[in-house]
């Protein structure tokens, strides 16, 4: 099938080409024309604007947006729809607010458009790898966009969870279990670290892979750290931001009475990593950064 996407950031650039390489035309968009021009020499189609880019599919289209959470996201789709047609899908592939994603399903439908909102995980991985997908929204959009969707995650690595916002929802609270998750591993392994014992913090984590129940992928990102960054993790500062997801968890979690007690642990702990330069937020840092490409301070 055709699709335009627009942002192509650490994770758009990588899903256009894996979208070309699965054999669709991709018409690839961005707001500065670098990333464009690359996005060409992969095979896509390059638009230089959003209007180039409905331009360059055909009705009925489905307009993916790969941009920041916030009024970056309002904006592209507010575009979006000023140029695209009624019976269009429009897509925040973003780490959007899911209330966010609910008001805005309800103003373009209302315009005459289809909606999906479209958590997506997979990081700097994502394009050799596949991506994992959270979906919410209208069957009937989301069958339309299901080739695409195939193509971008591994088998059985996508799924339709319901109403709008629901794909959000779902991807927010995967963020603040990753945070947990994180935060386990950097205080494990700080302790470690800590001990009287000359411990291979590499081997650590290269053991724990095999067949342990504390085995993920983070762990293997783990050994990958320690291996390029050395045990100590001496260049990288423990600084560790928080892109919102996590908040949003807490927030719905006191909402609902949820006591969320180790995922709220790990927000804050985020927190203090900007007071603070310890061991274990070292360890976060380098995760963030090996799954995300998130930037490290040294």
């Amino acid at each position: 099938m055709e699709i335009g996407l627009y942002g192509l950031g650490r994770m758009g650039g990588n899903m256009v080409t894996r979208l070309v390489r699965g054999g669709h035309r991709v018409v690839a968009g961005n707001r500065s024309p670098g990333p464009v021009d690359e996005a060409k020499a992969e095979g896509a189609v390059g638009a230089y604007s959003i209007e180039e880019m409905a331009k360059q599919l055909r009705a009925p289209r489905v307009l993916w947006s790969m941009v920041p959470a916030g009024e970056a996201t309002d904006q592209t789709l507010d575009e979006f729809a000023r140029y695209a047609s009624k019976g269009d899908v429009l897509v925040d592939g973003g780490n959007s607010y899911f209330r966010d994603s609910m008001r805005r399903a309800e103003k373009y439908k209302a315009l005459g458009f289809d909606y999906l909102d479209v958590g997506v995980s997979g990081g700097v991985w994502g394009l050799d790898n596949g991506y994992c997908m959270m979906v919410g929204g209208e069957t009937r959009a989301v069958a339309r966009a299901r080739p695409v969707l195939d193509t971008l995650a591994p088998p059985n690595g996508w799924a339709h969870f319901g109403k709008s916002g629901a794909g959000h929802f779902v991807k927010m609270v995967h963020n603040g279990i990753e945070y947990g998750m994180m935060q386990a591993y950097g205080e494990g392994f700080e302790l470690i670290h800590a001990s009287e014992f000359e411990i291979d913090m590499r081997r650590v984590a290269s053991v724990w892979m095999q067949g342990s129940v504390v085995r993920s992928w983070l762990l293997e990102l783990a050994e990958r750290a320690f291996d390029q960054e050395g045990p100590d993790l001496a260049n990288i500062k423990g600084w560790v931001a928080d892109s919102g997801e996590g908040r949003w968890t807490i927030l719905e979690a006191i909402a609902h009475d949820v006591p969320a007690t180790v995922l709220a642990h790990s927000l804050f702990a985020r927190f203090t990593s900007r007071q603070d330069d310890s061991y274990a937020m070292k360890v976060a840092a380098a995760l963030r950064n090996q799954f995300g490409g998130h930037a490290l301070k040294k």
